[in-house]
């Protein structure tokens, strides 16, 4: 999986903590300027008279605070309904974003789609603080960076819980399992799909090379969402996906290198890849070999903290210094995430850990879910609509091979503990925020047909969604049943 370079922490914005005891020119004047990059340029510019402080700080305040209520509410909402569905509550928040994001009521929207909320809405936040509602849409826009990074905190919180309850013995013992499952899941859905999207479709090779791509990796934090909650995480299989997930990350950074240098139409270079390869194989390596020797170290010292609080404080200080490490050698903070997780899994305080970060995966977690949601535009599956009809036709090729290509990853690995395979091939399936994040870098460069980018985007939409419900479907049926047998 593949995400955006931020820090491991959120940077929530500072306007309304400082707006109603120092006035903005005088925050410019301060030697702390540097530091408050967060405050909104347009608004150190703007007419002291236009507008005071206190509305602006008020309208800042109920936009911070009503995101989170409105996560919360539809969030807990339709996670119950999914519980009583028996579906994983991952599934709820999903449908959560889809429904108060840009293809539902606009309660929730990404700045980067063009959309704007729901007009009812500025009025209201409008109307109770003082400002206008385009003062408002633009104050959103600023701020929802920071709700980003609280979505990303929520990612890693996961991240670090699945380290932690991953069997380290069983996850080196599925290492060969895991490797193979992974190069089968990139290689057969990225040359099936670029070389369909070029034979079939005549798409042009940098975009089939591209949309390939974009069917690569696997979502490890939806995936280790379903696996937890199912109680499959420290399964054989969930053990296989995980690994496998893990090697995804670093074969779709190394993808993205080549990709994002065909797209901008710069000379291929196998220098910086095999920079990126060697990065990757030592953090690797490192993080294994800490997982076994630095424990008692850690343990050392926290035995010696007394200031309450102290075992979250030390598990996330490891976190930090973990993301840092990987995004330092060009590598996904979330890789370094896992990674934290994996080094503390043999510590005498593994258990206070997790009980400590697991509120944290409740909340934040949810963010991130919810954002992914909220991104998807749906209406893109209007087949009545025209300039639908190629992308649907497109789509429905991507989404057969994002299927096949990763359910196949599940046959492809020899074993003489029986397995279930279907299970590590819908485990592989999700594509989540990394699809998000290929299609994001595709508009953004402005490389994507309009027909292309919807195909890529239903492809996304159609495997994060069937993965969690295909999954319950497989994991409540007998064993005895499905088990493959051993090759």
């Amino acid at each position: 999986m593949l995400l955006p370079v931020s820090l491991p922490f959120p940077l929530p914005s500072l306007a309304a903590l400082v707006a109603a005891a120092v006035p903005p020119p005088d925050l410019m004047a301060s030697p702390f300027a540097s530091l408050l990059m967060v405050w909104p340029a347009w608004l150190l510019q703007a007419d002291p008279g236009s507008i005071s402080n206190h509305s602006l700080e008020v309208a800042e305040t109920l936009i911070q605070v009503g995101r989170f209520l409105v996560i919360f509410l539809a969030a807990r909402t339709l996670a119950e309904g999914m519980v009583r569905l028996q579906l994983p509550t991952i599934l709820g928040e999903l449908l959560a974003g889809v429904l108060i994001g840009v293809s539902g009521f606009h309660l929730l929207i990404p700045p980067d789609s063009g959309a704007r909320l729901s007009q009812w809405l500025l009025d209201l936040v409008a109307g109770l603080s003082g400002a206008t509602p385009d003062l408002v849409q633009s104050l959103y826009n600023e701020s929802f960076p920071g709700l980003q990074q609280v979505s990303l905190l929520g990612l890693y919180a996961l991240l670090f819980l699945t380290g932690l309850e991953s069997e380290l013995d069983e996850l080196v013992a599925v290492g060969l399992q895991a490797t193979t499952v992974a190069v089968t899941g990139v290689v057969l859905p990225f040359a099936l799909g670029t070389i369909g999207l070029h034979l079939l479709f005549h798409v042009p090779l940098v975009l089939a090379v591209f949309a390939g791509a974009a069917m690569t990796a696997t979502s490890i934090g939806i995936t280790a969402s379903v696996f937890g909650e199912l109680g499959w995480l420290r399964s054989r299989e969930g053990q296989i996906v995980i690994g496998a997930a893990v090697l995804d990350d670093i074969l779709g950074i190394v993808i993205l290198a080549v990709v994002v240098s065909l797209a901008s139409g710069n000379s291929f270079a196998i220098a910086p890849i095999l920079r990126l390869v060697v990065a990757a194989a030592v953090f690797v390596a490192g993080a294994l070999w800490l997982s076994r020797t630095a424990a008692p170290a850690f343990d050392w010292v926290l035995d010696r903290l007394k200031a309450p609080g102290e075992v979250v404080v030390a598990g996330f200080v490891v976190l930090i210094l973990c993301c840092f490490s990987a995004q330092a050698i060009g590598l996904e903070a979330a890789l370094g995430a896992f990674a934290a997780g994996l080094i503390l899994s043999r510590s005498r305080h593994t258990e206070a850990i997790q009980e400590t970060v697991k509120p944290l995966v409740a909340l934040f977690a949810t963010v991130f879910f919810v954002l992914i949601g909220t991104g998807m535009d749906l209406s893109v599956l209007n087949p009545l609509d025209p300039a639908n009809r190629e992308g649907l036709v497109v789509a429905a090729f991507l989404l057969a091979v994002a299927v096949v290509g990763k359910l196949a990853a599940g046959w492809s690995y020899f074993s003489i503990v029986p397995t279930r395979r279907l299970v590590v091939g819908l485990g592989m399936l999700p594509r989540g925020e990394v699809g998000l994040i290929f299609l994001g870098l595709g508009s953004q460069a402005g490389i994507l047909t309009p027909a292309l980018e919807a195909a890529i985007l239903l492809m996304v939409i159609g495997t994060t969604f069937l993965a969690p419900i295909l999954l319950r479907l497989v994991l409540s049926t007998p064993e005895s049943g499905v088990v493959e047998q051993p090759l």
